[in-house]
């Protein structure tokens, strides 16, 4: 499989400026085997070391700070080779061990020769606690489910992909192209992204075991979910996590309590919602009042929008069979367009800085699904899953700031095209959104 994060890790690695890396992500997303994929193409070797299987390689780190001496216990006890700029070290399941991400702190200060990278499935929860942490002295990266492009790739479309990469104006796909990205963009949304279920496809084509593979990162989420340090919240997050598909079948998918439970109340549950966004299990979305800079300060922080970290992994949560596959539309327009818009946000997520929003007005209601912050612009996205696309709340939108809307994003199964300002991106080119809004932009100037 080729993950694009690879990229980004050579980045790390040439970087004048590097400190040890903490790579954050959920379990089973792929983490330890890009860090060794990594280790193996640019290092003359790779020293592994797993905190959870030998527990006792943590005394090394409680016992000094001295990392000269910490590397040599380390190699000693393992018997594995660390040269300065030619070893990666990999440290790996790290989040229960304060002492090795602490220690990070004197590699950075004292031994910045050395090519450390940490990894752990739940960094996130452990990084969300007030600890002494070594603030400044350590890069972070976020390692994401497989998007469409990846897994385009892991299936031998390559052709497609470089098709795609290729694309340099704003106009229609040719059928050619466009027809298996659109068989390929349902196939997708069954397996997602998460790199078990995807290898089960496309090495294999066995739904019966890509649909085992969900269920079993489903479930091992869900046993973690009881290794937060309060045990009452346990069923609390259960609940949540288990209401998230009812909560997307709504029209309006604005995240309700007491769809979790009858006369749940926010102050009960926002601890247990809280710990799976810091597990980064699912994305919280705020609504926005108005599209303006910073964006932060235009949050309603009362109201929002959850997604799963996976459109895989919401569609075997929601139970929806995979032969809805073959049947023409129905992914796309199932459960009200959940899918879809889970898939545009996974997509969106990665690309822009600035975590998307939504907006919304209610008497009469209109609904933006997305706002998203592209340099100092702010674009109002909606997502259509259905064959009518036409926007009313783009409309809406637009005619209340005038001043505010420079583009107006549609994604829907219709082709590439600028009608106007509003830019129609088809659901295959999502990857694409921030190369496919500057070409807009470039081709409104030009008018």
């Amino acid at each position: 499989m080729e993950r694009l994060i690879l990229k980004k890790l050579l980045e790390w690695k040439n970087s004048p400026y590097r400190k040890p890396l903490i790579l954050k992500g959920v379990r089973q997303v792929g983490k330890t085997w890009v860090l060794k994929e990594f280790g193996k193409r640019y290092y003359e070797n790779t020293a592994y070391f797993n905190f959870d299987e030998n527990e006792e390689y943590r005394q090394f780190f409680e016992t000094t700070k001295d990392v000269n001496r910490i590397l040599q216990n380390l190699m000693l006890a393992s018997g594995q080779k660390i040269m300065p700029d030619k070893t990666l070290i990999i440290f790996d399941e790290t989040q229960d061990c304060p002492n090795v991400i602490n220690s990070m702190k004197y590699f950075c200060e004292n031994a910045p020769q050395y090519h450390i990278a940490c990894a752990g499935s739940l960094l996130g929860i452990a990084l969300a606690k007030p600890s002494s942490f070594p603030v400044g002295q350590i890069n972070f990266m976020q390692i994401d489910p497989m998007n469409f492009t990846e897994f385009l790739l892991a299936n031998g479309n390559e052709n497609l992909v470089n098709y795609l990469e290729t694309v340099d104006t704003i106009e229609p796909i040719p059928d050619a192209f466009f027809n298996p990205l659109y068989e390929k963009l349902k196939m997708y949304y069954v397996t997602g992204g998460m790199p078990e279920p995807v290898k089960m496809w496309t090495e294999a084509r066995d739904v019966n075991a890509m649909q085992e593979a969900l269920s079993d990162i489903i479930g091992a989420y869900e046993r973690d979910f009881a290794k937060h340090p309060n045990i009452s919240e346990f069923p609390k997050i259960s609940m949540i996590w288990k209401s998230i598909p009812s909560q997307l079948a709504r029209e309006n998918k604005k995240f309700i309590y007491k769809v979790v439970k009858e006369g749940a109340r926010a102050r009960e549950y926002e601890d247990a919602l809280q710990w799976l966004v810091d597990a980064r299990l699912v994305h919280k979305i705020y609504r926005s009042s108005a599209p303006g800079l910073p964006v932060s300060a235009y949050d309603d922080l009362s109201s929002f929008k959850i997604y799963l970290v996976d459109v895989g992994l919401l569609r075997r949560l929601a139970q929806l069979a995979p032969t809805a596959f073959g049947e023409g539309n129905r992914l796309f327009t199932e459960f009200k367009g959940a899918l879809t818009e889970n898939f545009v946000l996974q997509t969106l997520i990665t690309q822009f800085e600035v975590t998307p929003r939504y907006w919304t007005q209610t008497n009469p209601p209109y609904e933006v699904d997305f706002l998203i912050q592209h340099e100092n612009d702010i674009f109002p996205v909606e997502v259509k899953s259905e064959a009518n696309t036409t926007s009313k709340s783009l409309k809406k939108f637009k005619e209340l700031f005038p001043d505010k809307v420079k583009l107006r994003i549609r994604f829907s199964l219709d082709n590439l095209k600028l009608d106007d300002d509003v830019l129609n991106i088809p659901l295959f080119m999502a990857d694409y959104t921030d190369k496919l809004i500057r070409l807009a932009l470039q081709q409104q100037n030009k008018k």
